[in-house]
């Protein structure tokens, strides 16, 4: 596996890191917003979605006084995700001392696509947060619904040098000026055992990198594979992975949400699980609140996580950023919050897909036709 990716990613595998799950925004958000007010060099945020309520508001203040003390504040919203909220975080941060750009502004002969979905906040070049949590109120479970369940990641040691690397280059990208040197990329001192290297894709690049990652995942696997994702439209090669690591002794664990927040999304999804059901994948669906979060563990060795789905979109049309990572602990976290998940969960069985109304067998196969887009 790690022959692989080091064919299909640039970056190198650092050893010495730290990574500290955060789950809901009850434990990111406040972990997110301590760091921005201990920052004294700089603040980096990158997200696909900042919206403009509550949440919102309490990290455009924590922006605003870093700003204020001399911090240097950069903040990227990719400008489809900007749309989702009004008033929008531009506009709340006019007037203050933030530095803001918008991803691939939508104007006439823009891109509806080739989104970025990157999920990073990088503190002082030392201390970053990553995973698939955008910025709002929706990912407070005790807040009003909808709610959004999701798991965020904390980052320390050499690995956060990559993550403050993929940020500017974003920034250089969105039109701001390109930056480098030891104030953006101090020496980082191990802070942990975890092995981790980041892996950031997007359709500007040379190779699908974390598609070829994931069937690499799937072709190394021996004994387990747990796979949690919202989204799941699968093309034909991960489908073949999957049946594939299944027939031969694999023990396959597929979780979605039971309620998807994107219907036509769940309606394509539906269309594959027969075929997966049928060679002995295992698949449950959460309960509600819609879960966002995603993650694949491999063996109980080794994992990743980040900010991309397993559908056409993350693997193919956004700009993604995740972390693949060694860590036999790590993986064991993960692995259990599964099997917490799954203690809740009902297992979706071939008799059930099989026993759909024709009316929804064609509902959900007509979704199926629109896969490459959804």
């Amino acid at each position: 596996m790690r022959n692989l990716s080091e064919h299909v990613v640039s970056t190198r595998l650092l050893p010495g890191n730290n990574l500290t799950p955060l789950e809901n925004g009850e434990e990111a958000y406040p972990a997110m917003l301590a760091a921005i007010d201990r920052a004294e060099g700089s603040v980096h945020l990158c997200t696909y979605i900042f919206d403009g309520d509550d949440t919102g508001k309490r990290f455009v203040m924590a922006l605003s006084r870093a700003a204020d003390r001399g911090v240097e504040v950069r903040v990227i919203v990719d400008s489809l995700g900007e749309k989702y909220s009004n008033p929008t975080a531009r506009e709340l941060l006019k007037g203050s001392g933030v530095r803001f750009r918008r991803f691939l502004p939508l104007r006439p002969g823009g891109y509806l696509n080739l989104r970025n979905h990157r999920k990073l906040l990088v503190v002082d070049g030392k201390l970053a947060f990553t995973g698939g949590m955008n910025i709002g109120s929706r990912h407070l479970v005790a807040s009003r619904p909808p709610v959004v369940k999701d798991l965020h990641f904390q980052v320390t040691g050499p690995v956060v040098t990559d993550l403050q690397r993929t940020f500017l280059e974003d920034w250089s990208f969105a039109g701001g000026a390109q930056l480098s040197g030891p104030r953006y990329f101090p020496e980082l001192v191990p802070t942990g055992s975890a092995l981790v290297r980041a892996v950031s894709d997007g359709p500007d690049k040379e190779f699908r990198k974390l598609n070829w990652i994931i069937l690499g995942a799937l072709s190394c696997a021996r004994r387990r594979v747990t796979i949690v994702t919202p989204y799941f439209i699968p093309d034909r090669p991960l489908i073949s992975a999957l049946i594939t690591a299944s027939l031969r002794g694999v023990a396959i664990t597929l979780v979605l949400p039971e309620v998807n927040n994107l219907p036509y999304v769940q309606w394509a999804s539906r269309s594959y699980l027969w075929e997966l059901l049928q060679q002995g994948v295992r698949i449950f669906a959460q309960p509600p609140p819609f879960v966002h979060t995603k993650f694949m563990v491999v063996d109980g060795s080794w994992s990743l996580i980040g900010s991309a789905n397993l559908d056409p979109r993350s693997l193919r049309l956004n700009f993604e950023f995740n972390l693949e990572v060694y860590d036999l602990q790590f993986a064991r976290l993960l692995e259990e919050r599964c099997q917490a998940t799954l203690e809740l969960s009902r297992e979706l069985t071939l008799a059930e897909m099989d026993g759909r109304p024709l009316v929804i067998k064609l509902r959900d196969a007509t979704a199926k036709l629109f896969s490459p887009y959804l």
